[in-house]
């Protein structure tokens, strides 16, 4: 028995053990927090489990650093789910919040759901599902995310980040619920992803430098942004993306740069490299008069912009829903300069008969090659190897700023009865077995 009881001892934390119920009707925001403080203190290895067969309502919460522990891994199995709009208490910015965690993995195959529909015909301010704030060297990975009210991930003011894996669902109606949105954070992996809003499926906002983006199939949604960017005649800043390997299915944009009239700062070094598009609205648009200057404070788009620069866009393939399938629409006073565009073939989705899209251009330079539909802007080249500094080099993150996404060290536990995590330490087993012999000899 004594032996047994030192098998089965349960070094990570389950949200049980503080109270929660798990009928997805009682509040169990307390609860939560109780263990996350244990956890963040230290104990049980730093491991929280939110058990699997379980559903768990929340309020809104901020799990705070910074944490003794790290790494801090939360597993979630079971799922969250938020109280609807009339019984939200608290916060109305976020719905679940973790901030100034170094070391924060959060995985598993669990479901996250913002009960959004009953926020989405509200006109003020709307809570995101999950935000990070100040958390380096995070790990998310595994989850669904479903109906937030606003955009469902938040990752701000966060340094080697990787997120992977992940489900994220709402309907196409939904308004600004964008699947992952990224700000003034540096050296972030978002890869191999499936996601389907009613709005951008990953947005890249200012401040943010050496973003790679893999393996996303994206729709229904507005593709994927950089910006929106200099609203109210902010300077802002965005560097060294690349997006690739990624699909778009049915949505309204696939690969869209959108900044304010009358911003300033800079977009450059951004990459679009193997993207297929199945009747996608807008597949290649640059929009340096976004939401035409709808802003109350914007200044007029002649006195200054957001400067759009060295961009690639290669190896396009696929369809487009309206006529035109490159749209680049710049401004006056700052155009966008080196846009390259190779290998690029995008065909109308209604002729049947492969018919080549259109392209319109305003206030561009750059060069193309291979590209259908031409633009008149745009220089003809056979040999775009000559040009200095392609952009596309940028898909290629120096070794000395990879993201540390390395898995964690070899698993010592297994799942048991009601996802609580089990660990068999070494040294116990040999004791065990040496017994055992002891024993039989």
């Amino acid at each position: 028995m004594f032996i047994l009881q030192i098998f089965t001892s349960s070094t990570a934390l389950d949200v049980t053990q503080f109270g929660a119920i798990g009928d997805g009707v009682t509040d169990d925001s307390q609860a939560f927090l109780k263990a996350w403080e244990v956890v963040c203190s230290g104990t049980g290895d730093g491991q929280l489990v939110v058990p699997a067969g379980m559903t768990f309502m929340l309020q809104p919460l901020n799990f705070q650093g910074s944490c003794k522990s790290t790494p801090v891994v939360v597993q979630i199995l079971g799922n969250l789910v938020a109280s609807s709009k009339g019984k939200w208490k608290g916060d109305k910015d976020q719905w679940i919040l973790f901030t100034d965690i170094e070391g924060l993995v959060v995985e598993g195959g669990g479901e996250i759901n913002g009960q959004g529909s009953s926020w989405w015909e509200h006109k003020g301010s709307r809570p995101t599902a999950l935000k990070f704030k100040s958390c380096n060297n995070l790990r998310l990975s595994g989850i669904t995310h479903v109906d937030s009210p606003m955009a469902h991930i938040h990752i701000n003011q966060c340094n080697d980040v990787s997120i992977s894996n992940l489900r994220i669902n709402a309907p196409e109606s939904s308004p600004n619920t964008d699947g992952i949105d990224v700000a003034a954070s540096s050296n972030v992996i978002i890869q191999d992803c499936i996601i389907a809003t009613g709005d951008d499926c990953i947005a890249i906002n200012s401040g943010t430098s050496n973003i790679r983006i893999s393996g996303i199939d994206c729709g229904p949604g507005h593709g994927i942004s950089i910006g929106s960017l200099g609203k109210d005649g902010e300077t802002a800043s965005v560097e060294n993306v690349c997006v690739q390997n990624c699909n778009f299915r049915g949505t309204m944009n696939g690969a869209r740069i959108k900044t304010w009239p009358g911003g300033s700062g800079y977009a450059r070094m951004i990459t679009f490299h193997g993207i297929t598009l199945d009747n996608v609205e807008n597949p290649i648009i640059i929009d340096q008069h976004y939401n035409n200057g709808g802003s109350e404070k914007t200044k007029d788009d002649k006195s200054s912009a957001v400067e759009v620069s060295k961009v690639m866009y290669s190896n396009f393939v696929g369809t487009s829903k309206s006529e035109y399938g490159v749209d680049f629409r710049c401004s006056q006073s700052v155009p966008c300069t080196d846009i390259f565009m190779r290998d690029v073939r995008i065909e109308t989705a209604t002729s049947g008969q492969g018919q080549v899209a259109q392209g319109q251009c305003l206030n561009v330079r750059g060069v193309s090659t291979l590209a259908l539909p031409g633009l008149e802007c745009l220089a003809i080249s056979t040999d775009m190897l000559s040009s200095a500094e392609l952009p596309e080099q940028t898909c290629a993150l120096p070794q000395s700023v990879q993201p540390n996404t390395l898995p964690l060290q070899d698993p010592l536990w297994v799942y048991g009865s009601g996802g609580k995590r089990l660990r068999v330490y070494s040294v116990v087993l040999t004791s065990f077995i040496s017994l055992v012999i002891f024993v039989l000899g």
